[in-house]
């Protein structure tokens, strides 16, 4: 049970999801564990995380369910079409080793106008990261996460990094779901 992140790296999520995730709204945490880095201020109707630790899981607060389920075994999101307002993946995006079919069918799970925020940092897990992950620069993770989106069927991808500082930097991508992923 440790972050992953530093505290302003943190701060930079909980500031990012204030201003993308509906208030009140149906979120769901992929690749989740014991924290989810919602702001404390707001509420939502639903939480749920999908993760593979079920003693982590357990002992998030902010879930109000949670389902054990490894993407990378099966990349099927198991919930129902538009189950969701928005979805995150939290410094977790570079340990999917089918991240395009994963965030495909997350599409088909999240409401059409919905939100996916990815978040991760310069941080990870050596032997767990995909490979081209660790074969590439800060700056080409954003574009390779925006690509993941885009060959996924998102739409309006959009990409934030954190302002230059001492510690753990924080990058963003976002994308919207497409009325398309309906079909």
């Amino acid at each position: 049970m440790v972050e992953h992140i530093d505290d302003a790296a943190i701060a930079d999520v909980e500031r990012i999801y204030r201003e993308r995730l509906p208030a009140g709204g149906r979120i769901l945490d992929c690749m989740s564990s014991w924290v989810s880095h919602l702001p404390a201020e707001l509420t939502y109707e639903r939480v749920v995380g999908l993760g593979m630790n079920a003693a982590e899981l357990s002992r998030n607060p902010r879930l109000a369910a949670y389902v054990v389920h490894d993407l990378n075994r099966d990349p099927h999101v198991p919930f129902e079409d538009d189950s969701f307002d928005a979805a995150v993946i939290c410094v977790s995006v570079q340990y999917l080793t089918r991240p395009v079919e994963v965030l495909r069918d997350l599409a088909r799970v999240v409401r059409a106008g919905g939100p996916v925020v990815i978040t991760f940092s310069n941080r990870c897990f050596p032997t767990k990261a995909v490979a081209v992950w660790r074969s590439l620069s800060d700056r080409d993770h954003l574009r390779l996460v925006e690509s993941y989106l885009v060959d996924a069927g998102w739409v309006e991808i959009e990409s934030l990094a954190s302002p230059p500082r001492r510690g753990d930097p924080l990058y963003a991508v976002i994308g919207i779901s497409p009325s398309s992923s309906r079909a």
